[in-house]
């Protein structure tokens, strides 16, 4: 193969990551537990960007609770995101499996 090409194609797969990149971070995926009362949103890049918390849930006898909750859907949002950046990823960089 060509040594010039491949480096052209190189190049292409460099400008359309760094598009991608900027795609993510206005991109949004989000979670929720305890019937919607407890909401995470992260955006594509891996940032946690909003939680909201209904007071329904708020028990202060019962903190644990609250927190496994919060930890599950902050955990369940970022997942969310890191799964959709890496697939947007595998479209421009064929598979090559570059890091996001």
């Amino acid at each position: 193969m060509n040594l010039q090409k491949l480096m052209k194609q190189a190049q292409a797969m460099q400008a359309g990551v760094a598009q991608v990149q900027s795609r993510l971070s206005e991109k949004r995926f989000s979670a929720e537990a305890a019937g919607g009362k407890v909401k995470a949103i992260a955006d594509g890049a891996g940032n946690l960007v909003q939680l909201s918390i209904d007071p329904a849930v708020v028990d202060p006898n019962d903190a644990e609770f609250l927190q496994t909750i919060i930890l599950k859907v902050v955990q369940d949002a970022l997942r969310g995101a890191k799964d959709m950046a890496e697939t947007e990823m595998r479209k421009v960089t064929g598979g090559f499996g570059f890091p996001t």
